[in-house]
Formats: C-alpha cells, structure tokens, sequence
C-alpha cells in the first residue's frame, strides 16, 4: 500500500470532477468548447519550436566543447545571454526587436544579390515586410531561442558524461573527430540525455502559454478572451488548467516510457 501511487487518485479525481462541470453545467461546457479551439495552435507550436530548439541545441552544445576558441565563446555567448534574461523579456525582445533586425538585414541581403544581378534571389527578400511575419512565427523562433540554450547545456552535459577514452579509442582506429562524434560519443549522450529532454519538451508545453502576450491564439489567449467576454472567470480559468495538466500528465507518462524503454535496451544488449 506504501508504494500504491495515491498521487494518480488524485489526478483522476480532478479530471473526472472537471468532466462531471463540463457535462452538467453548460457555463462550463460554454468554455470548455470555447477555449479547446486553441489546443492545436498550443501542441503545433510547442512541436516546431521544440524540434528547432533540439538542432540549435545539438550545434550549440558541440560548439561549447569545440576546441576551437571562436565557436567556444560564441556557443557560451549565447548561452549565457539566453539564460540571464527572463523568457517573457525574451520573447517581447525577439518578437519586437530581433525579428524586425532580421527582416532589417534580409533586405541588405536583397538588394546585395540585386546589384551583382540574382534578381530572382533578391525580390523576394527585398519586398520582406516586418508586418508579414506573423505573431506565431515570432513566438515560434522566441521559444526556439530561448530552449535552444538550455537545450546547449544538456547536450554539453550528455557529451562530457562519456568517457574520454571512447574518443581516444576510436581516433585510434582511424575516425576522425567527427565521425567519432558521430558514431560513437553522440549516440550514448543522446540516451543518457533523454529524460532531460523530455522534461524540457513538457516544460515548453507549459511555458508556450507565455506567447499570449503576443496575442496568439493558443488555449491561454483564448481563455483571456473568453473571460473577459463573458466574466466566466473561473469556468474559463479552471478549464485552461485542467487542459494544461491533461497534457503535461500525457507527455510525462510517455516520456517515462520511453525512459524505460531505453533502459530496458540497454540491459538486453
């Protein structure tokens, strides 16, 4: 009984509570059927910055432990930079500085191809408007900015967790630096780095509620907007919880089993 997992009582306690308030109340259901419109924008969002967040992360990690002093210091840059400022300065600061700078600088880029004559190259980054970047593409690239550091030091973690000697080992046998990277140190900090990973996935699911403030219209800004339309406050409110932890509780539970996978793997090999 000790070991008995009461905490899932618990869960499923508040979800069947909240499913009994959508079934029987019709502010609730009102809601509920409201703010669900705005999961697919919240997942959509969360996988695309996620997966661009991975690749900056991976190229980021290898550069803080490159022996090369240039992309050693640019990799712990921006590290540093990403993790001392606050997520929510972050994305206002990308979405409102970065994104134009960038928009800014694709036009240079434009009108240089149009000078040494690659119009069909130039026109289309020449005529980029900063007003034809949508809000959701800004929070996309702001998470993808803001994980891809933190993502950097799992990474460089996962790497320096193996042994130096599996590189000494395979340099030994002919591979260079890279295809030991490749082939022998990446795939081993990858699994040992795995639940890490999957615990920032979860957490970018949570704090993917932070781009409202950009007015996209992910589950957050749509509970905004339909409590200050119908003064349903904690119909709205509840609800929104309720979706979050419904889909933190999936990602958790498959990120375990996955961990386990992994493991079980791992002993049979």
């Amino acid at each position: 009984m000790r070991l008995f997992p009461w905490w899932t009582v618990g869960l499923i306690g508040v979800f069947v509570l909240t499913a009994h308030l959508i079934l029987t109340r019709p502010s609730y259901q009102d809601a509920f059927n409201f703010i669900r419109a705005g999961v697919g924008v919240t997942v959509q969002t969360t996988l695309v910055a996620y997966g661009i967040a991975l690749v900056l992360g991976l190229f980021t990690g290898l550069g803080r432990i490159s022996h090369n002093i240039v992309i050693q210091n640019l990799g712990t840059l921006y590290v540093e930079l990403i993790r001392g400022i606050p997520m929510l300065v972050l994305i206002f600061f990308i979405a409102f500085v970065g994104v134009p700078a960038g928009v800014g600088l694709l036009n240079q880029i434009g009108e240089w191809f149009s000078q040494i004559g690659l119009q069909l190259i130039a026109q289309p980054l020449i005529q980029l408007e900063n007003s034809s970047v949508p809000m959701t593409t800004r929070a996309i690239i702001a998470l993808s900015v803001t994980y891809g550091a933190f993502q950097a030091e799992i990474f460089r973690a996962g790497i320096q967790s193996i042994g130096r000697g599996q590189m000494e080992a395979a340099r030994a046998q002919g591979m260079t630096y890279w295809q030991a990277m490749r082939f022998i140190i990446l795939p081993q900090a990858i699994r040992n780095v795995l639940p890490a990973l999957g615990n920032d996935f979860v957490s970018m699911l949570k704090d993917s509620s932070l781009v409202s403030v950009l007015a996209v219209r992910d589950i957050t800004q749509i509970a905004k907007l339909y409590a200050g339309r119908s003064f349903q406050y904690q119909e709205a409110y509840v609800t929104l919880a309720v979706l979050y932890l419904m889909m933190t509780v999936v990602l958790s539970a498959l990120v375990k089993w996955i961990e386990r996978r992994v493991r079980q793997d791992e002993r049979n090999a």
